[in-house]
């Protein structure tokens, strides 16, 4: 297979993903507005947006499923345009919906996806029975798809994207719909794959999952790319801190609020009792407020027992960069037949 070195300028050196400039329309809806990312070799990208966002557009244009209107993007070294067949190669896919043959079973799937990926039939059963064994499958292998429960359907599906070993690996909104446990299994295998080399995309609407696979993020809004870097630093760029305050006697709770109050330090609000906690809520805007709270503090005799600074929660950086939840509905996604043509 040939590789066409053509790799923007600016392009990261590093980066097993490459995007410039893409642009995808159906219609008069604009689902990506010239998108710009690069995914670093043997990380995880992950890429936040509200429903209508463009987030699942940019994977089927970066998995060959349909052509941009405009830009460029390789993966792997492979242009995902003019080397269709080679990028599809080097590339796992787990949509968000399960697509598996019901009426073959979980072990018929695995197989039959290995031996299309070229894989030799040893190997093919060995990956096959691994991955069954680690989404807890193995009981169901002789089982048609078509008796397996949502979830399993759904761990059989990531099982299938991973069978080839990508090199690249998208998952698209992939623990949806997953009880707690099953989406645990699905995180200890994602963070394996990418410790054994593998670089993943990841699209989400769970913070928590953000935060727990991936390195840097990507927040897409009306199909454009609105922010992107490490989590402390996106969290650092909405700005405000949250000061929390543990006084040596919980009697001292509420005078202490009262105190900080009293003083104005609490920047951007009042300070707030957390009686669960047994701690003071402070806001704060910069290192001299944090400086000031603990000096007025021990003017007021008030002995402290803890202290610590919270950044914003990624739920918080996400509505303050957009101003809406990932989840509240954006434009229409594009439909079933705008996809085929």
């Amino acid at each position: 297979m040939t590789r066409i070195d053509n790799h923007p300028d600016d392009a990261a050196p590093d980066a097993a993903v490459t995007v410039r400039g893409l642009v995808k329309h159906y219609g008069e809806t604009k689902a990506l507005d010239g998108v710009d990312l690069d995914v670093r070799e043997g990380t995880v990208l992950g890429v936040l947006g509200p429903n209508g966002a463009g987030k699942t557009t940019l994977v089927r244009c970066l998995s060959t499923l349909i052509t941009p209107d405009a830009g460029h993007a390789t993966v792997a070294g492979y242009d995902v345009v003019r080397q269709p067949r080679q990028t599809r190669r080097v590339i796992g896919l787990t949509g968000q919906y399960a697509s598996v043959d019901e009426k073959l079973s979980g072990f018929e799937n695995l197989y039959m996806i290995g031996r299309l990926l070229d894989l030799p039939r040893k190997e093919c059963r060995a990956r096959a029975d691994g991955l069954l064994e680690r989404f807890s499958l193995t009981e169901a292998a002789k089982r048609p798809a078509s008796t397996y429960s949502g979830g399993m359907r759904r761990r059989l599906d990531l099982a299938a994207s991973m069978i080839g070993h990508p090199a690249v690996l998208y998952l698209d909104e992939p623990t949806t719909g997953l009880d707690p446990r099953t989406r645990n299994e699905v995180w200890t295998e994602v963070k394996r794959m990418v410790a054994e080399g593998a670089t993943v995309l990841l699209t989400t609407q769970y913070m928590e999952e953000a935060e727990q696979l991936a390195s840097e993020l990507t927040v897409i809004d009306r199909g454009k790319v609105i922010a992107g870097g490490r989590i402390d630093d996106l969290k650092a760029r909405v700005g405000g801190r949250t000061l929390r305050i543990r006084p040596a006697d919980p009697l001292e709770l509420r005078p202490t609020a009262s105190a900080l109050d009293e003083f104005g330090l609490t920047g951007a609000g009042r300070a707030t009792v957390d009686a669960e906690t047994g701690t003071v809520l402070v806001p704060i805007l910069s290192d001299e407020q944090l400086t000031a709270v603990v000096g007025a503090l021990t003017a007021r005799g008030i002995t402290l027992a803890a202290i610590a600074t919270e950044l914003p929660s990624l739920d918080e950086v996400f509505l303050s960069l957009t101003g809406h939840k990932a989840s509240a509905p954006q434009d229409p996604s594009p439909t079933h037949e705008e996809v085929a043509a």
